[in-house]
């Protein structure tokens, strides 16, 4: 048994304002940390391309070789093919009436 009184935490407790303080000081850190900071002109060759800003999302991937370029088309194309293939099966076992 405890002779001490339990106490809730309340406005005019002095503990109670430190651990809100240090709770929002922390969540301040924590999105500080998080957020993402530009690179300098020195550093941006060593970033990939896709995470450099100066870069254009071009969907055409210009320095693409043409072999891979239509290597992926066709990947594409088969997959999506694949996908519908399935869907379909899935469609007709799932709602398929019966007599």
């Amino acid at each position: 048994m405890m002779s001490q009184p339990v106490m809730v935490a309340n406005a005019g407790d002095t503990l109670y304002f430190m651990r809100v303080t240090m709770f929002v000081g922390l969540l301040c850190l924590g999105y500080e940390l998080s957020r993402p900071t530009p690179a300098i002109d020195e550093e941006r060759y060593f970033l990939l391309a896709s995470t450099n800003e100066n870069t254009s999302q071009d969907k055409e991937w210009p320095d693409l070789p043409s072999w891979q370029r239509t290597a992926s088309e066709k990947a594409i194309e088969r997959y999506a093919a694949t996908q519908e293939k399935k869907w379909r099966r899935w469609n007709e076992a799932m709602f398929e009436r019966s007599a």
